[in-house]
C-alpha cells in the first residue's frame, strides 16, 4: 500500500452531510492535543496532509482522507476545557453520530492516548463506549519519544489499572517524532484493507477469556487476540 496517494477528501460538519458509507472506514479517535493529526501525516508519509492545528480543540469537523479502498476518518479531538458547552455538545454530536451510524462500513477505530498521562475521564468513556457498541479498536499510546525509559514501566502498569479490560486490548506504542509504531499500525491497517482482521473475541471474554479458548481450538477458524470486541452483557 503506498500511503503517500493518500489524499484529502472531504470534511463535515453536520451529521446531516455526510453521505452514505461506500468503502471500508478507519476513524482516529482522541483527546484534543493527543497528537492525532501528526500521528495520521505520519502513517501516510505525508508532511502536511492531515491539518495540526496550535490550538486544541479548533477542529469540529470529521474529515476524511481516501487511498485505496480505505477512507482514514479523522474525528474531532474531544475533552479540550477551554470551548463553550455548546461546542462540546457538538463534538459529542458528531462523535457520537459517526460511530453509531450502524450502516458505516467502520471496521477498526485507533483511539488514541498520550502515553505520559493516566488516561482522562473522556478517554475510560470512549473506551467503554466502543466495547458497549462492539466496536473493534486498537489503543494507540501517542508521543513515546516524549517518555523517558526510566517511568515506561510504571506508566505501562498503571494503564493495566486504570483502561477496562486492558489485558485484551491490541495497544501500540507509537511517536509521530522517531516512526516508533508505525509500521505496526501500518500491518493493522493492511489487515483491514485485505479483509483478514482478526476475529472479534467473543461473548463474555472478559470474564471467561481462558476457558473459552480452552473450549476451542484453531480449526473452529478462531484466532486468539485481535482487536478487542466483547459483546455486550
Amino acid at each position: 500500500m503506498n500511503y503517500q496517494n493518500a489524499q484529502f477528501y472531504t470534511s463535515f460538519g453536520r451529521l446531516s452531510q455526510m453521505p452514505k458509507s461506500d468503502r471500508t472506514e478507519i476513524a482516529f479517535s482522541g483527546r484534543s492535543n493527543v497528537g492525532k493529526s501528526s500521528l495520521l501525516n505520519k502513517i501516510l508519509n505525508r508532511k502536511a496532509l492531515a491539518r495540526v492545528s496550535s490550538m486544541p480543540g479548533k477542529t469540529v469537523t470529521i474529515n476524511f482522507f481516501s487511498l485505496e479502498n480505505l477512507f482514514f476518518v479523522d474525528l474531532p479531538g474531544y475533552g479540550y476545557a477551554k470551548v463553550s458547552k455548546r461546542e462540546k455538545e457538538k463534538w459529542g454530536e458528531l462523535i457520537g453520530g459517526y460511530l453509531n451510524d450502524g450502516e458505516r462500513q467502520l471496521e477498526l477505530v485507533f483511539q488514541l492516548i498520550d502515553i505520559r498521562h493516566a488516561p482522562s475521564k473522556e478517554d475510560i468513556m470512549m473506551i467503554n463506549f466502543l466495547i458497549d457498541n462492539e466496536i473493534p479498536f486498537v489503543i494507540v499510546f501517542t508521543k513515546a519519544d516524549k517518555m523517558k525509559t526510566s517511568k515506561l514501566a510504571a506508566r505501562m502498569e498503571g494503564f493495566s489499572r486504570e483502561i477496562p479490560c486492558f489485558e485484551d486490548i491490541t495497544s501500540v506504542r507509537a511517536s509521530a517524532m522517531t516512526g516508533e509504531g508505525i509500521e505496526e499500525i501500518r500491518s493493522i491497517i493492511e489487515e483491514v484493507a485485505s479483509g483478514t482482521l482478526p476475529q472479534a473475541l467473543p461473548p463474555d471474554a472478559n470474564d471467561e477469556y481462558e476457558d473459552y479458548y480452552d473450549e476451542y481450538n484453531d480449526d473452529d477458524g478462531l484466532t486468539e487476540g485481535g482487536y478487542l470486541k466483547p459483546h455486550s452483557k
